[in-house]
């Protein structure tokens, strides 16, 4: 190895951690070091090469190059307008013959209809894999979400506030050790001091945010060069990926992309960065119950998506609100808000506007047959953070923007799956 990179046990070493994840979930839990890792596994280990996978259009573009590098074609789903997440029953019967598996986003910690996902995918003999990055501690009825797939990844990125760090949890326990071998074939070598960096990066974001000093650091970062999107979406660079997409597997060629806000994503990790992850995980029930309260908060308000209104509505018992990691209010002129709430030092993240088929267009993906509820979605989605919604009350009811008006021509569904 290099200068600056250590040696010792590795990601194997990472049992205490699978251990706990194991315990919650009910599941064998492989660790890797990021979720769009575990997904890139898990469609290396279930899809064939040259097939395609059905996934909502509004999602992190992350995600869709994390598909076209596992060799497969991206294939986008129609939406509900009550939660951005797949509309089963608008995808054509042709579609679903046509597909080789289904991904889910259980977008800002909102659930999938998952169960039934799972019995059209048992129908067509093809399997369910459950995107769950915020979706730790997110149930339907009783049972957890990461429960329902052939397999199921998942990230300490997003409840827990680490930098990096998640599991991919298959089906069959038989599965792991395949799993584990694919994964460490794709790992570049821990460094030390990327290891202390990233586990003293989340005590320094709470800093910041407790110093109100977001606005500065973004202003600074943004000045510098230092920021990978210049609006919601990264940029394309349509004339390297056309030279890229192929249908042969391989993560190296699209890692200008994969790695886009998270450049140690297949980063080997080694005892410090662990035993800080571990100590995160400890907070983790501690922090999916400010999610909830926050949650019923902002989801009572009339600027909440139809999806989170009705689950909070259905959550009698604060264990029954889904402890979001986003919440999504519906608003109009959704980009002058955000721009507004920017100069206040409320700087929004995890807007995927516009969705994946009108970034990447039919030549790297297969356009959704009714796009109209992804549009509308996508372009009012305002996602707050529930740990700050008391704080984003108090702007929202200063600001008083106006609720979005509901999509053209698309009825809402009376219930949310599930909830």
């Amino acid at each position: 190895m290099g200068s600056g990179q250590s040696s010792g046990p590795s990601l194997s070493a990472g049992g205490a951690l699978e251990d706990l994840m194991r315990e919650r979930l009910g599941r064998e839990c492989v660790y890797v070091p990021s979720c769009r890792l575990g997904v890139y596994l898990a469609l290396r280990r279930w899809c064939p090469p040259g097939g395609s996978v059905l996934m909502s259009p509004v999602n992190d573009d992350v995600m869709l190059f994390v598909v076209l590098a596992a060799g497969l074609r991206p294939v986008m789903a129609p939406v509900s307008p009550r939660d951005g997440n797949i509309d089963i029953r608008a995808v054509p019967a042709s579609t679903w013959r046509s597909v080789d598996a289904v991904l889910t986003t259980n977008l800002y910690g909102m659930p999938d209809d998952a169960a039934e996902l799972r019995r059209r995918c048992d129908r067509m003999g093809i399997p369910l894999l459950e995107d769950a990055a915020h979706a730790i501690g997110t149930a339907l009825g009783d049972r957890p979400i990461g429960t329902f797939g052939t397999a199921a990844a998942f990230s300490l990125g997003k409840h827990a506030g680490a930098t990096g760090g998640g599991f991919l949890a298959p089906e069959d326990p038989g599965d792991r050790k395949a799993l584990e071998h694919l994964r460490d074939e794709l790992l570049t070598p821990r460094q030390l001091h990327q290891d202390l960096a990233n586990a003293l990066r989340p005590i320094a974001r709470a800093a910041v945010q407790r110093l109100h000093l977001v606005r500065p650091v973004w202003e600074t970062m943004r000045a510098l060069g230092l920021l990978e999107r210049e609006h919601f979406r990264m940029e394309l660079h349509e004339r390297l990926l056309r030279v890229t997409t192929g249908h042969s597997p391989d993560l190296g060629a699209f890692d200008r992309w994969v790695r886009v806000d998270l450049h140690g994503y297949r980063r080997d990790h080694g005892r410090v960065l662990q035993r800080a992850l571990r100590r995160r995980m400890s907070g983790l029930d501690a922090d999916l119950s400010r999610r909830r309260e926050g949650t019923r908060l902002l989801g009572g308000t009339v600027w909440a998506a139809a999806g989170v209104r009705g689950a909070v509505a259905e959550g009698v018992e604060d264990r029954h609100v889904p402890p979001l990691f986003r919440v999504p209010l519906m608003v109009r002129d959704r980009d002058t808000l955000v721009a507004r709430l920017e100069r206040r030092g409320v700087v929004t993240g995890y807007v995927y506007d516009p969705p994946l088929d009108d970034f990447a267009g039919p030549e790297f993906v297969e356009p959704s047959p009714a796009p109209e509820a992804a549009r509308w979605f996508a372009a009012h989605a305002l996602p707050v953070d529930p740990l700050q919604a008391r704080r984003m009350m108090r702007l929202l009811q200063r600001e008083d923007p106006q609720p979005a008006e509901p999509v053209s021509g698309s009825t809402l569904r009376d219930q949310a799956p599930g909830l």
